[in-house]
């Protein structure tokens, strides 16, 4: 792949040199039919990236996860625009880990958009960030965030962190079906436009 970042031929995820090779569900399946939770993490942290598949391998976490590197690319996975028109190799996932600090559009933008989007209104998030202040956590769960979480700098914290999330959102709760949001929003279309 000639890209700085982006999915090669195989399904791997490239972001800047790093190869990421995640399991990606073949053959359409809705949510309520898949065996395992899909996860998408929207982080434009290399490092942080390497943290999180680390914690992933080392909890033994085997769901297929999907990463974006900022919150326009978050929207446009969740859109199912552009690259991520096919929902075979892009699913819906059943939680987003959500980084705050992201270049274009941030989580808050993230956020934003989401509470515009009806049929993604049981879309489970999870803020991962490195903010400890109480204005952000208000202010995210204020937008629908599920739950806020502060990246701990001791990687064995962070991957017990991240055992913890996965334990809660993933095998202990149910999960709701989500599905992709029209191509015209009715909340936010002109009266003339809105379908009947």
């Amino acid at each position: 792949m000639d890209q700085e970042s982006g999915f090669g031929e195989s399904g791997e995820l490239w972001f800047g040199t790093l190869k990421f090779v995640e399991a990606a569900p073949r053959g359409h399946k809705d949510m309520a039919e898949r065996e395992q939770p899909v996860v998408l993490i929207a982080e434009d942290s290399e490092n942080d990236l390497l943290m999180l598949r680390r914690a992933f391998r080392q909890a033994s976490i085997t769901a297929p996860v999907q990463y974006v590197s900022d919150g326009e690319q978050a929207i446009a996975y969740l859109k199912g625009e552009g690259k991520f028109g096919r929902r075979e190799e892009f699913p819906l996932p059943d939680v987003l880990l959500l980084d705050l600090k992201m270049p274009r559009k941030n989580g808050f933008d993230v956020l934003e958009w989401l509470r515009t989007q009806p049929s993604l209104s049981d879309l489970r998030v999870v803020v991962l960030t490195t903010s400890e202040q109480l204005r952000d956590v208000n202010r995210a769960y204020a937008l629908g965030a599920a739950s806020f979480l502060t990246k701990p700098v001791n990687f064995v914290e962070f991957k017990d962190t991240i055992q913890a999330m996965y334990n809660y959102w993933m095998a202990l709760n149910r999960r709701p079906v989500i599905e992709r949001p029209p191509r015209i929003n009715p909340l936010l279309a002109p009266p003339e436009e809105q379908p009947d």
